[in-house]
């Protein structure tokens, strides 16, 4: 039941839900009310007083906006509606002193502080403080923090706004960060000195509002007003969070979130984050060809001919699609290697996927249905690893009382749930609870992970899900670790028999899949970007770009289709996916019926129209599979090691340090220690 209330901001009167804090209802009103320790996604903590306004007939005066809700105003004498005014002359005082005090201590960094030309402190000081300073006496100097090789510290700038520790504490769900101390020897600290241990302790970088914290591995590199900003969208897990990357020349200078409420809020995990000196790092640049059992360097007529006379030659071609092609490089592949008499594979892990049943690839429900879950059931998913920031919103729905369920090896979610059992058989036994009343009034979800679809009983794992969702009337969410694999799966490149069908071919194009074995024999065509394990493999190397080299689409884990936008381009002679394979088509004689990335769009649209829909979740059904028993086995998770899964983060010099850093923090502690 919403709790409508008039209330009068600057002469503006609207109406809005009682619930809302005066800051809310300002911004509800085109005010803008200036703000460094408050924040839409975090508890309130009401300790900067930047945000003071006047409550007219209230106490005499200026009042918290964003402590004070809504319907704790009084009405006028005659019941009109409460009045704030934001631009008086006891505001205007107020927030000079506010500000001035914020500026006694504050060093002047401004020159060689990072976050000069973005930083909340330096836009307010110009917008809301005075043009002097009283202050003649020494400032106050502050050790700086170690938090880690991610988030670098200058804790003399720092104002207690308290943003990091709520973030870490609330969302990130770690407890390393606190306040110690009192007036003048308060600082925000770690615990024990410790280095923080999370998958999303970048986005404290973004928070602060001051250069206390900012990006170690972009300090000094660039200044805002020399990058160019493209908005896109992530390929690091299945996710698409929204991102923006700057870039400034040809070079990725970093990554930051976008705020897109149905995917990642305004949250980027590490990876997403941290990866782009992976962007530069064992680039194929040019293409190559296998002479005598050595690669050499060679021109693109030269391999284009050599991969045509192959896949012409072939008796069975084959391709595999990886997990970070977009969806209309995975169509030009399909219709390229069909034409030819092939198959095409994008389960390159094994996972036991049924092609043409959306409801059981792409699921039932959207990632913004765990906000509102009351009972959330995990099956064989380690969702901190698969998608950090999907396990944050798990997390906010568990401190909003939601129970969480997890079927599998016991792990640290951040958050409480009950385990059920980590094999197959504590599987069984949700199946055969069916579901009563109870549990159907409540709003669930069931989110199913690759490592539970990977094993030979795939199948039966999928269809005992569907079952628990079909039984309690939940959501079902597949959570995928590739971003291209529902795109795939969407294009249909799939064949009956999946990857072994391909084992079974003399020639395989490989399309950037480098997390597959792929045995001796076989003539391997590799189109990528990076020289990872697909490429050492290769016996004709085309060099493609990147995800932020390249326009492509890209569908999520919830089913969502969205476009990742060219942020720069590939390096020396490589090329765009799709081009390569168009390219390719008519060096075989069977040209594909397209010469632009706008005219693909058109034919993959025509094909699979629900592509069109973009940054839309098309509802699916709950189709039920037909599949055999279950096994025996324990569940396994897909992701092994964060920070290494792809291409690109292997490539990447602080991914590899982060993943030495986390194995060496699970390492058994030895007694000298």
């Amino acid at each position: 039941m919403s709790d409508l209330r008039k209330i009068n901001i600057d002469g503006k009167e609207i109406e809005v839900d009682g619930a809302m804090t005066l800051i809310q209802a300002c911004e509800q009103a085109g005010v803008e009310v200036p703000r460094f320790c408050y924040h839409e996604r975090l508890s309130i903590a009401g300790n900067c007083r930047m945000c003071l306004v006047e409550v007219v007939g209230g106490p005499p005066k200026p009042a918290a906006s964003c402590a004070m809700q809504v319907r704790d105003l009084r009405p006028g004498p005659e019941g009109q509606a409460p009045v704030v005014k934001t631009n008086s002359p006891m505001v205007k005082k107020a927030r000079e002193g506010v500000m001035e005090f914020l500026l006694i201590n504050h060093p002047l960094d401004c020159p060689i502080c990072d976050q000069g030309g973005e930083c909340d402190l330096q836009d307010q000081a110009m917008a809301y403080g005075v043009d002097f300073s009283r202050y003649r006496e020494p400032k106050r100097a502050v050790d700086d923090l170690n938090l880690g090789p991610l988030v670098e510290t200058h804790m003399t700038r720092c104002i207690s706004c308290t943003r990091c520790v709520r973030f870490t504490t609330e969302v990130a769900g770690i407890n390393q960060m606190g306040q110690t101390g009192r007036g003048e020897d308060a600082e925000i600290t770690s615990y024990l000195n410790e280095t923080l241990v999370s998958n999303l302790q970048g986005n404290i970088i973004d928070l602060c509002p001051v250069g206390a914290l900012t990006s170690k591995p972009y300090a000094f590199t660039a200044r805002p007003w020399e990058l160019t900003k493209t908005e896109t969208v992530d390929v690091m897990d299945a996710l698409g969070s929204n991102i923006r990357v700057d870039t400034k020349g040809r070079e990725v200078m970093r990554i930051l979130p976008r705020n897109h409420d149905g995917v990642n809020e305004e949250w980027i995990s590490d990876k997403t984050r941290f990866v782009w000196d992976g962007l530069r790092r064992q680039r194929l640049d040019k293409p190559y060809v296998r002479d005598n059992g050595k690669l050499r360097p060679a021109s693109w007529s030269e391999a284009l001919a050599k991969a045509a006379e192959a896949l012409k030659g072939a008796g069975k071609p084959a391709g595999i699609i990886g997990d970070l092609a977009p969806a209309e490089a995975a169509f030009a592949l399909k219709q390229m290697i069909e034409g030819l008499g092939g198959v095409v594979e994008c389960r390159t892990d094994g996972a036991k996927l049924p092609a043409g049943n959306r409801g059981a690839y792409a699921g039932t429900a959207a990632i913004e249905d765990i906000d509102t879950a009351e009972r959330i059931l995990l099956i064989g998913t380690n969702p901190r690893d698969e998608a950090p920031v999907l396990n944050s919103r798990i997390r906010k729905a568990w401190s909003h009382g939601a129970e969480v369920a997890l079927v599998g090896p016991a792990v640290d979610l951040t958050y409480e749930y009950h385990h059920a059992g980590d094999d197959r058989a504590a599987l069984q036994k949700i199946v055969d609870m069916g579901g009563s009343d109870e549990i159907r009034a409540k709003r669930s979800l069931v989110i199913v992970g690759q490592g539970a679809l990977q094993e030979a009983d795939g199948a039966a794992v999928l269809a005992a899900a569907q079952s628990i969702a079909a039984n309690t009337e939940s959501g079902l969410i597949i959570l995928h670790t590739a971003a291209s694999r529902v795109g795939a799966m969407d294009v249909d490149a799939t064949n009956e028999r999946g990857m072994e069908a391909v084992s079974d071919a003399d020639v395989i194009y490989n399309l950037g899949a480098d997390e597959v074995e792929i045995g001796e024999g076989a003539f391997v065509i590799y189109q990528g970007s990076h020289g990872d394990r697909g490429a050492h493999r290769a016996d004709v190397i085309l060099p493609g770009a990147a995800y932020t080299e390249e326009n492509g689409l890209f569908v999520n884990t919830e089913g969502r289709p969205q476009l990742a936008m060219r942020a720069g381009f590939a390096p020396g002679e490589a090329k765009e996916n799709w081009a390569i394979l168009r390219a390719l088509s008519a060096e075989l004689g069977a040209a594909l019926p397209y010469d632009s990335l706008a005219q693909l769009r058109k034919k993959l649209v025509e094909a699979v129209p629900h592509l069109a829909r973009i940054d839309e979740v098309v509802e699916n059904e709950l189709q039920a599979l037909d599949a055999g028993a279950l096994g025996q086995a324990s569940f396994r998770y897909a992701v092994k090691d964060f920070y290494l899964t792809n291409p690109i983060a292997r490539a990447s010099q602080l991914m590899a340090e982060l993943s030495a850093q986390a194995k060496a923090r699970g390492a058994e502690k030895i007694a000298a220690e």
